[in-house]
């Protein structure tokens, strides 16, 4: 039975091509701008760590008063830390992980003399930072506690990074050369590149084309003047110039976070936060009242905007088009029902129930969904390449399609359309048979 409507449905829409056209245009291009919206925003928003992200925390502690806040800022704390800060909350160790880190960006002398050296980009970090952000490895491991402790010339390479310098190769225990010195390489992370870029919101906004080819000892890379090259933010000019100037003023430079098990490890980190500062307070570095912040990463991401306001609006404005072009389906389809009442009414006759008329014509809903789904599926890739005229090539490269985003637009495709199609069946079912036998 099922084969013999969708006979009918196929012999209905072929005898109103211009009509079964504009239907499944209708349907196409409103999937398709949806779909295409909805890859850039899924890929924005998803959360980087699902498995982790609400033990993950970032404090914030005001060390420059309402004089250094902006109008707007709804009083936040500066979103970064001075290296005074962030040592100290290092040295404290009050959570079960955590790390301070900074944005590099040194130059590497390949092995091959033949070969230029080459800058990349990196972090510098605690050795801690792996393990609380549960970061793969290919080869190897991260450095130690006591790594850290010696300033060890240690580093990670990221895995295309090792392709380059070592062809791919286990490269755990060979030197690499990097601002002119030697570094051992502990280990070799796995294709490690989480979006958004999480840990470091600070300096990237959560999305990046620059790679984080190194990780380095924190510490090290203070020892050797390995210069920040993220941002840095001011309440007042430092005393003193250069990179040790830096690191002696209240200028904020270095993003932060912990990992707190419980609510209990929250609680108590909280207070420790309050506690640094009204101790900070007591010894004349503050005389603002305490506003220290500590979230966890979900709601770190939302205060920061990592989600961008013109894709929110991207996605609602496409999804009133699939509205618009559903209604226009249903304002088509009502009227291809209607026209045929004269073969509705000799149907139901005949004796057919209304609930094969209701089969038949949602069946042919649904072909017209089908078919405007499969012209979305191609108008949604193109789309999808086309995002980079319209969006930062940052965030553009993170849209993508994939099988998950072509099955969800043909089901959109044909469910919306039956949805469309509920109204005209049912006036089409309601058909008097009396007054179209009459009327004939």
């Amino acid at each position: 039975m099922l084969g013999y409507y969708v006979d009918l449905a196929v012999r209905s829409l072929k005898r109103s091509p211009g009509l079964t056209l504009l239907m499944v245009l209708a349907i196409g291009f409103g999937v398709a701008a949806s779909m295409t919206t909805y890859s850039v925003f899924r890929a924005v928003s998803g959360d980087p760590i699902p498995w982790k992200s609400s033990q993950l925390f970032v404090p914030q502690i005001d060390i420059w008063g309402p004089k250094g806040r902006l109008d707007g800022d709804n009083g936040e704390p500066p979103d970064a830390m001075d290296y005074t800060d962030a040592v100290a909350l290092m040295r404290a160790h009050r959570a079960k992980y955590q790390s301070a880190l900074y944005r590099i960006s040194p130059s590497i002398v390949p092995p091959d003399p033949s070969k230029h050296p080459v800058s990349v980009g990196g972090h510098a970090v605690y050795s801690e930072f792996f393990a609380m952000l549960d970061a793969p490895f290919k080869y190897g491991s991260g450095w130690s506690a006591d790594s850290d402790e010696q300033r060890a010339a240690v580093v990670v390479l990221n895995s295309k990074l090792n392709q380059k310098l070592f062809a791919g190769a286990n490269s755990v225990g060979k030197t690499v050369d990097i601002d002119g010195k030697d570094y051992r390489v502990v280990g070799v992370l796995d294709n490690w590149n989480p979006k958004p870029e999480f840990y470091d919101v600070v300096n990237t906004g959560g999305f990046t084309t620059d790679q984080e080819d190194v990780f380095i000892p924190f510490q090290r890379a203070i020892d050797v003047g390995m210069t920040n090259d993220g941002n840095t933010n001011c309440s007042e000019i430092p005393k003193e110039s250069g990179f040790v100037g830096l690191q002696k003023s209240s200028c904020v430079w270095i993003a932060y976070m912990a990992e707190l098990d419980d609510k209990a490890a929250v609680a108590a980190y909280k207070d420790y936060l309050d506690g640094y500062f009204r101790d900070q307070k007591q010894a004349g570095r503050f005389n603002w009242p305490l506003n220290n912040r500590l979230r966890d990463l979900p709601a770190w991401l939302d205060s920061q905007h990592v989600v961008p306001s013109d894709t929110k609006i991207s996605l609602v404005v496409a999804l009133g088009l699939l509205v618009v072009c559903l209604v226009n389906t249903a304002g088509l389809l009502l009227a291809k029902f209607l026209r045929r009442s004269s073969e509705i009414g000799v149907r139901r006759a005949l004796g057919a129930p209304r609930l094969a008329i209701y089969t038949q014509f949602l069946i042919e809903a649904g072909i017209v969904g089908l078919t405007g789904g499969l012209l979305g599926l191609f108008l949604t890739w193109a789309g999808v390449i086309s995002v980079g005229w319209v969006l930062p090539k940052e965030i553009a490269t993170l849209a993508h399609v994939n099988l998950s985003l072509l099955v969800l637009t043909l089901l959109v495709a044909v469910i919306a359309t039956m949805l469309a199609g509920i109204y005209p069946t049912f006036r089409a079912s309601r058909v008097q048979p009396a007054l179209q036998l009459k009327s004939n």
